[in-house]
């Protein structure tokens, strides 16, 4: 009886304890991105902030065929690899748009390197938590 309530206890930790690093990991990544548009010295330009929309839209493909596809099919499904394709071409334009924008004078080299690094750790938060809620057991992110 003990053990079973120890479990639980253990799980929920566990899993709070993932899910408040998650969040320290979400705001020093926008804390890199806001470092990039708002600091003097790169004449704070805010055009950076157009990444956020890469944000939001890189976990949709993937939620959208999570809910559409069987996950007892053993094979690779047409929908999950067409999902991973469009995310990784939303991930892929996140990291070139700062690079465009550099190249093209509208923010300085500085401020790019710390929106690039911004993005590291806002998609490796985001596959974090794909890893961490993703799995259909209680925890799972479906229920957020």
């Amino acid at each position: 009886m003990w053990s079973n309530k120890l479990t639980i206890l253990f799980l929920i930790c566990v899993f709070l304890t993932a899910l408040i690093s998650l969040s320290f990991g979400g705001a020093i990544g926008l804390m890199f991105l806001m470092l990039g548009c708002a600091l003097p010295q790169y004449n704070s330009q805010y055009w950076p902030l157009f990444v956020l929309f890469f944000y939001i839209l890189s976990p949709i493909p993937y939620c959208i065929a999570r809910r559409l596809v069987d996950e007892t099919d053993a094979t690779s499904n047409a929908c999950k690899e067409l999902a991973i394709f469009l995310t990784t071409g939303i991930v892929v334009s996140a990291f070139g748009l700062p690079i465009v924008f550099a190249r093209a004078q509208l923010i300085l080299w500085g401020a790019c390197a710390l929106v690039l690094t911004g993005n590291t750790v806002i998609f490796a938060t985001i596959l974090g938590f794909f890893l961490v809620f993703g799995s259909n057991d209680d925890f799972s992110w479906q229920q957020w």
